[in-house]
């Protein structure tokens, strides 16, 4: 899980977009997520941890890639740093043709409020707000007028199956149902790219089929990109591509879902 709290990094020197050549295979396409030479590292005592290891990562439009591999490989770093929450130490990540960590941190805020959907394992929601108004909080950030948002937002909640939950309260609403409050937020404002760190980690299996039922739609209707970190080997079955890491290194880029039909 991705640690709102974030330390600032140090700077070290980025390597430019173009440092690494694209294969023949690459050329002439559009990403809507191109990431190259990625790499982090993070202090442990008196040593330094390497945690991603010179990633390259290059996703289509609409397209729907799950991200998997054992605790501590590097999966939620590499899904932070990809979607500007965590610079990189080293390497470039290009999102929608912009270079996000050449940019300002307040552009970026800026650029992720616009384009980006986050679906955490935390649900991050606010005691005092009721499921609508936790959802049409981000529509507000964005300048939708309050009718609009109102209606985007309780629109959203019934997608996920909350529609007899609108006016309640999280204290009021099981785990499951915090997190699928917490997915519709994410979704209410269409972004173009969706980022999700275990985001069915506190559902059963019908209301995690929901929920990926909806990212599916997201990226084939909306033409959204969707970028997923699980353990759920569920959700194998609705992915265009699994993208398999370990100790910080991408070790398949198109693994074959049927290998994790029966992981539990």
């Amino acid at each position: 899980m991705i640690n709102a709290l974030r330390k600032k990094p140090v700077e070290i020197e980025e390597a430019p977009a173009s440092a690494v050549e694209p294969r023949p295979e690459e050329a002439g396409k559009r990403w809507a997520i191109e990431a190259r030479g990625l790499r982090k590292s993070f202090k442990a005592g008196q040593m330094m941890v390497d945690v991603l290891k010179g990633i390259d990562l290059l996703i289509e439009p609409g397209e729907i890639v799950l991200v998997m591999g054992p605790s501590g490989s590097g999966k939620s770093t590499l899904l932070a740093a990809v979607s500007g929450l965590m610079k990189p130490d080293q390497g470039s990540v290009v999102a929608l043709d912009t270079n996000i960590w050449k940019m300002s941190r307040q552009k970026i805020d800026k650029f992720r409020l616009a384009n980006c959907g986050f679906i955490f394992q935390g649900f991050n929601l606010f005691p005092a707000l009721t499921a609508s108004q936790q959802v049409q909080i981000v529509l507000k950030f964005m300048k939708i007028k309050p009718a609009a948002r109102k209606a985007a937002a309780e629109a959203t909640l019934r997608d996920v199956g909350l529609g007899h939950r609108l006016g309640n309260r999280p204290d009021r609403m099981s785990g499951g149902e915090k997190q699928r409050v917490a997915i519709a937020r994410a979704l209410a404002k269409k972004p173009k790219l969706i980022f999700a760190d275990e985001p069915t980690s506190a559902l059963d299996g019908e209301n995690g089929n929901i929920v990926m039922t909806l990212l599916r739609k997201c990226a084939k209707e909306q033409g959204a990109t969707v970028l997923c970190v699980t353990h759920d080997a569920r959700l194998a079955a609705f992915a265009d591509r699994i993208i398999t890491i370990e100790d910080g290194l991408i070790t398949s880029t198109n693994a074959d879902p049927a290998s994790f039909a029966h992981h539990h």
